[in-house]
């Protein structure tokens, strides 16, 4: 298998940026919706990641894509593709 199509099989998430004060490294917020198994009410649950800037790109309140990668750190395993607004 080739590289770039082992690196398409990384996870993607889409999330806000909610804290930007450190260098190189953002707080980005994951919100997604899950149904609950018994009483099936759909409710939000959101998690917070570590992601990797690398040229500080992004800044609180914007909208970013993030990608899975190998261990930068003892909290960051995640590292900023693109910022979409």
């Amino acid at each position: 298998m080739t590289e770039t199509a082992q690196r398409n099989k990384r996870k993607t998430f889409k999330g806000v940026v909610v804290a930007a004060r450190m260098d190189k490294t953002r707080v980005v917020k994951v919100t997604r919706q899950v149904r609950h198994p018994f009483y099936e009410k759909v409710q939000r649950m959101s998690k917070k990641f570590y992601v990797h800037d690398e040229g500080n790109a992004s800044r609180e309140g914007d909208l970013v894509e993030i990608m899975s990668t190998r261990p930068l750190s003892k909290t960051k395993r995640w590292r900023l593709v693109r910022v979409i607004t």
